[in-house]
């Protein structure tokens, strides 16, 4: 636990988060598709948002921090553990922005009801009941605005799908459409921290390589020092992601068919700037259901991963690996905000033969166009094409053996 922890403002400056058209005042701005720049709906000027608000640990910054974010430095003493307001524990006050829980798949929808009443669950497409709202979560610090279009996603989504038709369901094809995709902002952490690593272990290089015997009695054999190695070293780890919703940090594929969303990662946090609420207006979001506490170990535990990465990439010369026997990392100095990143999702419920019934998705990071997902297959096709493979592959097998008898 840090020693002394500080929250933050890094909102806007506005008490609703949105920021009016520098033309002619009016607040009823929007996204403009595919470029990322706002657009006022009442007299149509176009106009491009905040700069990214950067690192504020100062590496990596695309612009310098807002005021009165401090930069944190390896120099400062003692620990420190700085908030950003919008990663402070969660809220159960409910003003306008509402949370619903889909009675279909159980997700947890943002709704900001001063736009709309109705709305449908980006993950499985039922209509949500304002009856069925919760507590909502804290508003987010900074948020990565959607670069692809509709249009853009629906192509990608296409590609990935074409790919895959071949093992795909006879149902699924007919029905495949892309004129349900729906844009969602996922809820994250993006964290900062100077921290101080101390490896030690041992390493063997290879000094020698030769060979015993001929044909196929031949043997390899490897002459390897071994050495005792330690890493002492300060290290910025600057912009690391983990999500705000404990579902989605779920990978067990048995439990969780959503998980997805891990595999389109990284997103470009350096470009990120500070929460606008113009930026939601015709998309979804997720509710955060995760306070830092909850998230310290992980966290710990993924930077402690990026030292590890870091002391080997200083020991490249030892070519027989790197057996690390003790390791520590040290959190010095941290900053936690919590964020917005976009994502296209496309959604299939399959009804499968016994009448259970399974959700597809195929998510495109918005920021990237990096695109993954699932597809229901016919187990039919896949049976047949990997009793071809099996009969082609077992005589080859054999005359090979032969060969090599012979031989």
């Amino acid at each position: 636990m840090a020693d002394d922890i500080n929250t933050i403002n890094t909102s806007s400056g506005k008490a609703d988060g949105l920021n009016k058209c520098p033309k002619c005042g009016s607040t009823e701005i929007s996204t403009q598709p595919g470029t990322g720049r706002l657009i006022c709906n009442y007299c149509r000027n176009v106009f491009d948002p905040p700069a990214p608000v950067g690192s504020p640990l100062g590496t990596g910054a695309a612009a310098p921090p807002p005021t009165g974010i401090p930069v944190l430095t390896s120099e400062q003493t003692g620990t420190h553990e700085v908030r950003g307001s919008g990663a402070a524990d969660i809220d159960a006050s409910v003003d306008t922005v509402v949370t619903i829980t889909c009675q279909g798949c159980g997700a947890e929808v943002v709704v900001d009801t001063d736009e709309t009443m109705t709305a449908r669950c980006h993950w499985c497409r039922q209509l949500l009941s304002v009856e069925n709202q919760i507590p909502n979560g804290a508003v987010p610090d900074i948020l990565l605005p959607f670069m692809l279009s509709k249009e853009q996603a629906s192509k990608l989504i296409e590609g990935f799908v074409s790919k895959r038709k071949f093992f795909a369901n006879k149902t699924f094809k007919a029905e495949f459409t892309t004129e349900n995709i729906r844009g969602v902002y996922l809820p994250y952490f993006v964290i900062d921290a100077t921290t101080h690593g101390t490896f030690k272990g041992t390493a063997g290089h290879v000094f020698r390589k030769y060979t015993r015997g001929t044909g196929n009695q031949r043997e390899f054999y490897y002459d390897i020092d071994y050495y005792d190695i330690g890493r002492d070293f300060d290290l910025l780890v600057d912009g690391l992601t983990i999500e705000g919703n404990s579902k989605r940090r779920n990978v067990d594929i048995f439990a969780n068919t959503n998980n997805v969303i891990n595999s389109i990662m990284p997103f470009d946090v350096e470009n990120a700037i500070a929460y606008n609420g113009n930026y939601l207006k015709g998309f979804t979001s997720e509710r955060r259901d995760t306070n830092i506490d909850d998230l310290r170990g992980l966290a710990q535990l993924q930077m402690s991963d990026v030292a590890r990465v870091q002391a080997n990439g200083t020991a490249t010369t030892y070519d027989a690996g790197i057996k690390w026997e003790e390791q520590d990392l040290s959190v010095k100095n941290s900053l936690w905000r919590s964020a917005y990143f976009p994502v296209w999702l496309y959604s299939y419920m399959e009804t499968q033969k016994n009448g259970k019934k399974l959700l597809h998705y195929v998510a495109v990071n918005a920021r990237t166009g990096e695109t993954m997902g699932s597809v229901p297959v016919s187990k039919r096709r896949l049976f047949i094409v990997a009793a071809i493979i099996e009969i082609i592959a077992i005589p080859i097998a054999i005359l090979v053996i032969v060969a090599g008898i012979l031989s």
